[in-house]
């Protein structure tokens, strides 16, 4: 199936054809072309090197993924981000973090700061998930002592 166009040409049944224009242009007009792509390519890669640079921020740019941050943001939102660490983190703040492993930032806001609330307490946890032979090594004393300990 042909249709006619507004000048009376013909166009394809699919409406656009660009295999069939690619192979209509000469040598000059396809490595135009590659030119203009390459430089918007280049040109989105610099505004995007640049933005990194005066923001300080890793991903300056992010998209709100789910709804757990509605109703100020909703799922497809941008947020423009920034790392000025000299600003201390207050509540109603978004903060962003990396997940090892895990290609896309975490993206939250901060309910309530704790200023003075046990620091390093969550280290246990950690070097138990660093060292499985430490965790096995506490159970077993943890055990011992149980099963050793008389009651008064």
């Amino acid at each position: 199936m042909v249709r006619a166009g507004a000048a009376g040409t013909p166009l394809p049944a699919s409406g656009l054809d660009i295999f069939g224009d690619l192979r209509k242009m000469n040598k000059r007009q396809l490595y135009y072309q590659v030119l203009n792509f390459a430089m918007i390519v280049s040109s989105a890669l610099m505004i995007w090197k640049g933005l990194i640079v005066l923001t300080g921020s890793e991903s300056p740019i992010v998209v709100v993924l789910s709804g757990s941050m509605e109703p100020a943001f909703h799922r497809g939102d941008l947020l423009f981000l920034t790392n000025f660490r000299e600003d201390p983190i207050r509540a109603g703040e978004i903060v962003v973090f990396k997940v090892e492993g895990r290609d896309i930032p975490i993206v939250h806001r901060v309910i309530k700061v704790h200023e003075k609330f046990l620091p390093y307490v969550g280290m246990v946890t950690i070097i138990m998930n660093d060292y499985p032979k430490f965790k096995y090594a506490l159970l077993a004393v943890m055990g011992a002592y149980v099963l050793l300990k008389r009651e008064s």
